[in-house]
């Protein structure tokens, strides 16, 4: 090889020529898209048999590779533009958009120093004044485009703790709902908090945080000398659309001195439209908000955004210098957007929204938001006059949760293994796709419209699939009462004297169904207690995460001084916060239990009840429905 010789260059003539192979492989894609399935997934042996194979040597034909790609990779994947792809959050980009994403890739940009990026980087800054505009913030906000929601909340959580907080702390404390994204979750964990510096808090019957308990929780905080740093709130939530009270949350933080954070990956470019800027009224108000263009701007995935209102807090979160980076921007206002974020160098995001709304225009995306919230009341109102089905949660910002109605007499364990059964039928054809989740202790099927292609008459094919589905399920007795309740006349010689046996757990109505060797790990796990009358055992708001059996006595449940239940012999309590929320994370306890009288109980880590939740799913299912219960009466 001589000096000039390049072994990875391409002459233009054939760089044209696989261009145009891929450009029409995919267009070819699009096209037929409708006409295959929605998810056609396979195991990874026999992906491996397709794919697998060691790395050639010399290099090999490119359309043969397309070919080969077109057969045995791309079919296998779950098609999230796919017009009947209804789960999860489905994400359907634009043509515009994925040649913006090719013009980034083959120009190679890194678009986090303004000296070596200054168009892009200026295309930024527009894209992002754009959304400014459109959420009603003040000219000094900043932003900057990050891979997705997940990483958007994690920048806004570092940004918050270093405006409010300075370097990390043991004292400092977060607070969210229980209806709030995992990646908030996740974001937590890897910037180093412990899990009781996130507060989880119970959502209200629409699923929207309560700015009360907000308030009581932030009070209980400073009285045991903590230091409350931020809250965030869901516009949008990925369980049912449910948008918190911005404007009385924002009440609250501003009141107290706290980062108000609004997670707006899924409903967050509502704003673009009437009914969207009424839902998400007081978002103006947030301190940041994650917004989501691969969600309703239909952009390709990956790209996200971070919204801050005080823009000067961003750079100062992440800015840094070393040595090898000391080449300063051209002008005092060029902007380096690597000092807004993680990432130092990062892809050019700017280029594939900034191409896709200047093709279409701002009104195209306001028809296609307002088209996917009609079709999801219309699928409410489908779903209500079909006695087959009931709804579970109303439409919300295109998303609505419902199930198969069982018979009167039907066990609830019963429906929903039924309902599981119907989805797991309807994903292995693949002609449609619907995914589940649980809402208020109960299996319930998520209707997803997102997708700018998907039609009234595509939503009305995924309900008939749940309607008219034959799905044959094993029936089985639950034993999941609310109130988890000794069997009448039960010896109660365990208490004190021998122990408690694998017999006497199944005698409590949730743990009916555990087998002993999982019972007895899980009683090795206990220890016995005795408490005074009047003396609390647990208090709302603390973060004991402990998981008590009552073996003797009466104990009072109160929530803000009343009484919302009354305990005794066989009962149990603290399920609620030893469940796990997310990466450890929890709901810390959710009202105070006192002895009427004195009392023995069983007291257990809440990591035993969850080991035994997930070797035994009779007892998940029982204690969740419980907790939900409880968390309903509250």
């Amino acid at each position: 090889m001589t000096e000039a010789e390049d072994p990875l260059a391409l002459d233009p003539e054939s760089m044209r020529r696989m261009g145009y192979e891929v450009v029409d492989l995919l267009v070819d894609r699009i096209a037929t898209l409708r006409d295959g399935p929605a998810l056609l997934t396979a195991p990874r042996s026999a992906m491996a048999e397709r794919i697998d194979e060691p790395a050639p040597v010399e290099g090999r034909d490119f359309a043969t590779l397309l070919e080969r790609l077109d057969r045995d990779v791309l079919p296998f994947v779950g098609h999230f533009d796919h017009p009947r792809f209804f789960g999860y959050i489905p994400g359907a980009g634009t043509w515009p958009a994925a040649l913006g994403d090719l013009i980034a890739a083959a120009t190679n940009i890194d678009a986090g120093a303004w000296r070596e990026s200054a168009g892009p980087s200026q295309l930024e800054l527009t894209v992002l004044e754009w959304f400014r505009q459109w959420m009603g913030y003040p000219a000094g906000a900043a932003g900057v485009l990050v891979s997705g929601g997940s990483a958007a909340n994690l920048t806004a959580i570092a940004c918050a703790r270093e405006a409010v907080i300075g370097p990390m702390s043991p004292r400092i404390v977060a607070y969210t709902s229980d209806q709030t994204h995992s990646s908030l979750a996740r974001a937590a964990r890897h910037l180093g908090f412990r899990p009781d510096q996130i507060r989880v808090l119970p959502s209200d019957d629409r699923y929207r945080l309560r700015p009360d308990d907000l308030e009581a929780a932030i009070e209980a905080d400073v009285a045991a000398g903590r230091l409350p740093f931020l809250v965030s709130a869901n516009a949008g939530t990925t369980n049912t659309g449910a948008v918190d009270d911005l404007v009385e949350i924002s009440r609250v933080a501003r009141s107290r001195g706290i980062w108000m954070h609004v997670d707006g990956a899924y409903g967050g470019f509502a704003v673009l439209t009437e009914r969207g800027r009424e839902a998400l009224t007081g978002l103006a108000l947030a301190d940041s908000v994650t917004l989501d263009p691969h969600k309703w701007l239909a952009m390709p995935f990956e790209v996200g955004c971070l919204m801050v209102r005080d823009g000067g807090t961003l750079e100062r979160a992440f800015e840094l210098h070393p040595e090898y980076l000391q080449e300063h921007p051209t002008g005092p206002s060029a902007v380096n957007f690597a000092d807004r974020g993680l990432q130092l160098t990062r892809a050019s995001r700017a280029i594939k929204v900034w191409l896709a709304i200047q093709t279409f225009g701002v009104d195209a995306f306001r028809a296609v938001i307002d088209r996917a919230m009609d079709l999801a009341i219309g699928a409410q109102r489908a779903i209500e006059a079909d006695d087959r089905l009931e709804l579970v949660s109303p439409a919300s910002l295109g998303i609505l949760s419902f199930r198969r109605r069982g018979k009167a007499d039907d066990e609830p364990d019963a429906v929903d293994r039924w309902n599981e059964a119907i989805v797991g039928d309807i994903a292995a054809t693949g002609d449609v796709l619907l995914t589940s989740t649980v809402i208020g202790g109960r299996y319930a099927i998520r209707l997803c419209v997102l997708n700018h292609t998907s039609t009234a008459s595509d939503v009305a094919y995924a309900l008939q699939r749940v309607a008219g589905a034959r799905v044959a399920v094993a029936a089985r007795t639950a034993a999941a009462p609310e109130r988890a309740s000794m069997q009448a006349g039960v010896n109660l010689a365990w208490l004190g004297s021998r122990g408690m046996s694998p017999d006497d757990l199944r005698t409590i109505a949730a743990f009916a169904e555990v087998p002993d060797e999982s019972a007895v790990r899980f009683l090795a796990a206990g220890r016995e207690e005795h408490h005074v009358a009047g003396r609390p055992i647990t208090s709302r708001w603390e973060q004991g995460r402990t998981f008590y059996l009552v073996g003797r006595g009466r104990l009072s449940v109160r929530v803000d001084d009343h009484e919302v239940n009354v305990l005794g012999t066989g009962d149990h309590f603290g399920e609620i916060a030893a469940i796990d929320w997310g990466r450890d994370f929890s709901y810390g306890r959710t009202a105070t239990v006192v002895p009427l009288e004195p009392t023995t109980v069983l007291a257990f880590p809440a990591a035993a009840l969850r080991e035994l939740m997930t070797d035994c799913p009779p007892v998940d299912r029982a204690i969740r429905r419980i907790a939900q219960a409880r968390l309903a009466r509250r």
